[in-house]
């Protein structure tokens, strides 16, 4: 099935300052949602359809839940993480692993370098090379394994989008987007990429957020509050996506590739964007922009907002969303 370019009503979301003049502009999309589940503000095409990357990782981990994988807390946060490759991140996904009776060596995600510049330094260092274990989706095809597992389905191919745990990753996409799930690719870790909207994406984000808010034990809930309390289990030092969720109680944010990024709010509120030319470099001062919309403080989110742009090591201009308390 084809769909609209996702350039189609694209609008500017940033204008990257340096100096005196404007020196670039990141076009996109972003739709900020009240806890009722109405559009609060839409820039651009909210019911753009998208690829949501790794920022589907909550959503992923829902099904894995509801389909007996039974873990919490820092592990259960890993499962939802884009991980940097640090030592703490690789020793949950042994431990994830181990309970299932697997090894790294069972993990079917390309091999790659740990984010963490510091962390893929050390590797290099000690004469290792990239390996899955140390890519940022390995926790997610840990958890994806363990499902497996407790659920009686092979290991075996368990990437292939007719195998049964994909098959119900689809099920539980569609469930908390509201969305069908209309295209299917490979994403950069092997694992099947599902399409949704904007609006779809951020409306699964306000129900994890939600549920994480009160006291049930639902999947949802697990997912919200494991992130939440985790935050640096989803990310890792020096990562935006972990500063916006120990700095904002009760948010729920994960960052995706490509210039894609959502987050829901303990109320129910929600906010989704992505960025047309696929750069990271304006989504924390576009998701701190619009979270501000959707009622979180400004002045709490700024300084995790704050990108400056250098010139000689020092900077000399700053990315600026274009809508908000600081435009």
């Amino acid at each position: 099935m084809s769909a609209p370019d996702v350039a189609h009503g694209a609008v500017p979301l940033a204008r990257v300052h340096r100096g005196d003049l404007v020196e670039s502009v990141h076009l996109g999309h972003v739709v900020v949602l009240a806890p009722d589940g109405s559009v609060r503000v839409a820039l651009g095409d909210p019911d753009v359809v998208i690829w949501p990357r790794s920022s589907l990782k909550p959503v992923q981990a829902v099904a894995m839940l509801d389909h007996g994988l039974d873990v919490s807390g820092e592990d259960l946060a890993l499962v939802c993480a884009s991980h940097s490759g640090e030592a703490g991140h690789l020793a949950v996904v042994h431990r994830l692993l181990a309970a299932a009776g697997l090894t790294e060596d069972d993990l079917g995600n390309t091999p790659d370098w740990p984010l963490s510049p510091e962390a893929a330094w050390q590797r290099r260092a000690a004469g290792h090379g990239p390996a899955p274990l140390t890519q940022n989706c390995s926790g997610k095809h840990a958890g994806m394994l363990a499902t497996c597992r407790v659920a009686g389905w092979p290991t075996d191919g368990y990437l292939d989008p007719a195998h049964p745990l994909q098959r119900a990753v689809v099920a539980t996409a569609a469930e908390l987007t509201g969305v069908p799930v209309e295209h299917v690719t490979v994403d950069g870790c092997g694992a099947p990429l599902l399409s949704s909207t904007l609006t779809g994406l951020a409306r699964a984000f306000g129900t994890i957020a939600a549920a994480a808010a009160g006291d049930g034990g639902s999947a949802p809930a697990r997912v919200g509050r494991a992130m939440a309390t985790h935050p640096w289990h989803v990310g890792g030092t020096g990562r935006d996506v972990t500063a916006f969720m120990s700095t904002v109680p009760g948010l729920v944010a994960k960052d995706g590739a490509d210039g894609v990024y959502a987050a829901g709010l303990p109320d129910g509120g929600a906010v989704a964007l992505k960025v047309l030319d696929g750069s990271g470099r304006p989504r924390a001062a576009v998701l701190a922009a619009a979270l501000g919309l959707a009622g979180v403080d400004p002045s709490a989110v700024a300084d995790v907002a704050d990108t400056p742009v250098l010139g000689h090591g020092r900077p000399v201009g700053a990315v600026r969303a274009t809508f908000g308390a600081h435009a």
